[in-house]
């Protein structure tokens, strides 16, 4: 069997960093030529209108995970929050993470954190950005701004104890390639305020008038399936418009998840196994 050639990025740390910095200058290259405007300006004072707030618990126990990397996200997230709070994202304007947060290194003092290396769990300077990331994402998904830059998590890697949003809502965060962006396609600002208290990460966002339409994202079908001895979370996820009377306007698939589970299946809650044949469909 012929030995697959590994790639330059491959052959040591050193070819690795020499790839990375390539593609952070080619990626540089193409903002600058892309014509796009990008969110810069910010303003702590708070907009008048909440278009949308959560909040995230920021300590989790996580199976196999050491409280240590739980316990430098929490520094982690408000270094990279003081970046992020108060940007106003005028219409036109894109709002790009790495651009606002810039590089999470030791020096400006970052902490080892949990992070995801080829798909398993791992440890590394920033770890736990995705938090915040997320919670950016689910603020954006209830508003009528749009998402031009996105990358899902691919696996199920926790069971779903304690979860507020539907599975697979989230976004990966690696600096500077792998970025989360949107873009504000309406007719006025919008703001980002994002703090810490005791044991949460908050997030609002606000804009200076209501918009029209108000949002939901709701998950369907929701469950396990098994195939061929692999567990897979499976679920549909769709957003709705509604008017201010709460009529439905428009009703869009927005995700269909199919995350292969990665932690140990005696997790998996029986009841929510679902039997070959027998999923609904929508």
């Amino acid at each position: 069997m012929k030995k697959k050639r590994k790639l330059f990025c491959e052959l040591s740390p050193l070819c690795y960093k020499i790839s990375l910095k390539k593609e952070y200058i080619l990626r540089d290259v193409h903002d600058m030529t892309s014509g796009e405007r990008f969110a810069a300006e910010k303003n702590t004072v708070p907009f008048p209108v909440i278009v949308k707030s959560h909040t995230s618990t920021i300590l989790r126990k996580l199976e196999g995970v050491d409280m240590e990397l739980q316990n430098n996200k929490r520094v982690n997230l408000k270094l990279a929050g003081e970046c992020i709070n108060g940007i106003v994202i005028r219409p036109g304007e894109t709002f790009s993470f790495w651009r606002l947060v810039g590089e999470p290194t030791e020096k400006r003092g970052y902490l080892d954190g949990l992070v995801i290396n080829k798909g398993k769990l791992d440890r590394g300077v920033g770890g736990g950005l995705c938090q915040l990331a997320n919670l950016i994402h689910w603020l954006v998904l209830n508003s009528p701004l749009t998402v031009t830059e996105l990358v899902h998590h691919s696996d199920a890697l926790f069971p779903d104890s304690g979860r507020r949003v539907p599975f697979g809502t989230g976004t990966s965060v690696f600096y500077k390639n792998v970025d989360y962006r949107f873009k504000n396609t309406t007719d006025r600002p919008v703001q980002l305020m994002i703090w810490l208290n005791e044991s949460e990460l908050c997030g609002e966002l606000r804009s200076t008038a209501a918009f029209p339409y108000i949002y939901r994202i709701t998950e369907e079908n929701q469950g396990y399936v098994e195939e061929d001895g692999v567990f897979y979370r499976v679920s549909k996820v769709y957003r709705i418009t509604l008017d201010r009377e709460r009529r439905i306007m428009r009703r869009e698939l927005i995700l269909d998840n199919h995350s292969k589970v990665m932690y140990d299946y005696s997790l998996i809650p029986e009841g929510q196994i679902i039997t070959p044949g027998l999923r609904r469909l929508t």
